[in-house]
């Protein structure tokens, strides 16, 4: 049985044009906050943009941005990234392929900076975005006011992991720990300030999209990122937090594996887990209110990419999707 996707293709467009989210009361969308002297946070409006977050890097003489964004958060970014500080943007750094963290790439080149990743980033863009690119064309302005066939590739990328940046006045680390949201997943890591910027590895709220990714390896990944010493954590999507929001990610992704899989052992079939009503699908399953600030209206999708993962002892991203 095969259910329709909530986050198909770009993210979010399906359910922000269907109003499910609601804003977090802790939510501040298009605001910078210092982080750390040099680093700042940008919250992304997922809500009505589908933006991603970004953070800001300051080097002796130039400025490092994570994520790439939609083209019009890219121009949010970018119009912010001026305003604090007056250095120009040298490097934009995709997290990953998707379409909210990568389709403001050229944006980005456009202004002069040099848009890196790791190689599995570009491999992933080639693998999928290409038709994604054009689907979302049609539903965002941002993207049919490229005019282009696709999403414009990182300039440059690399598999030395850690990936180091340095100018002596501070070091930068992009680091890959495994494939959890996507195979070319990859986070920033300022080690002097204890600032972790996770991409959509980690969120911070019901943002958490599984079809390219593994479930089963999902928590390992974020076990990896949690024996970095951080006080900060950036996630991709949601407010900034600490290391609390890595521990609550790994533990939804734990519940939701654990939750399917005791589901499937007791005999329960797909359609036992995920029906509709409404006209709407919904999750049977019930995940404890420990993990309540990631369960939100994907939880049909997510627990659907559990079982075929689980049944098919395959990857969500290794079994066929759009």
């Amino acid at each position: 049985m095969r259910y329709p996707r909530l986050f198909l293709i770009t993210g979010f467009l399906a359910l922000l044009s269907l109003g499910f989210l609601l804003t977090r009361g802790d939510a501040q969308p298009n605001t910078v906050k210092q982080i750390a002297p040099g680093v700042w946070f940008r919250e992304g409006d997922i809500i009505h943009e589908g933006h991603c977050n970004n953070m800001i890097i300051e080097m002796k003489d130039y400025l490092i941005v994570v994520d790439a964004n939609f083209p019009s958060g890219a121009r949010a970014a970018l119009a912010d990234a001026k305003k604090v500080s007056s250095k120009p943007v040298k490097y934009v750094f995709d997290t990953h392929h998707h379409g909210d963290h990568a389709y403001g790439n050229a944006v980005w080149t456009q202004q002069g900076a040099v848009t890196i990743a790791f190689q599995g980033v570009a491999d992933e863009m080639k693998r999928y975005e290409p038709a994604r690119w054009q689907s979302a064309a049609k539903e965002r302005k941002d993207v049919a006011d490229m005019h282009s066939n696709g999403p414009e590739p990182p300039k440059q990328t690399f598999t030395d992991n850690p990936h180091v940046l340095t100018d002596g006045t501070r070091r930068v680390e992009f680091r890959s720990f495994g494939w959890a949201h996507t195979r070319g997943d990859g986070f920033v890591y300022l080690p002097k300030e204890k600032v972790l910027c996770t991409g959509d590895a980690v969120a911070n709220g019901p943002y958490n999209y599984t079809a390219d990714g593994n479930i089963g390896n999902w928590p390992n990944v974020v076990a990896g990122a949690m024996k970095l010493d951080v006080e900060h954590v950036l996630p991709g999507h949601g407010p900034a937090g600490g290391k609390e929001v890595l521990v609550g990610q790994r533990a939804f992704m734990l519940e939701l594996h654990k939750g399917v899989e005791a589901a499937i052992k007791s005999g329960q079939k797909l359609g036992d887990l995920v029906k509709t009503e409404n006209g709407r699908q919904v999750a049977a399953l019930q995940l404890p209110d420990s993990v309540k600030n990631w369960v939100g209206p994907s939880l049909p999708a997510q627990v659907t990419d559990a079982y075929n993962e689980i049944t098919n002892k395959k990857a969500a991203g290794d079994l066929p999707h759009q």
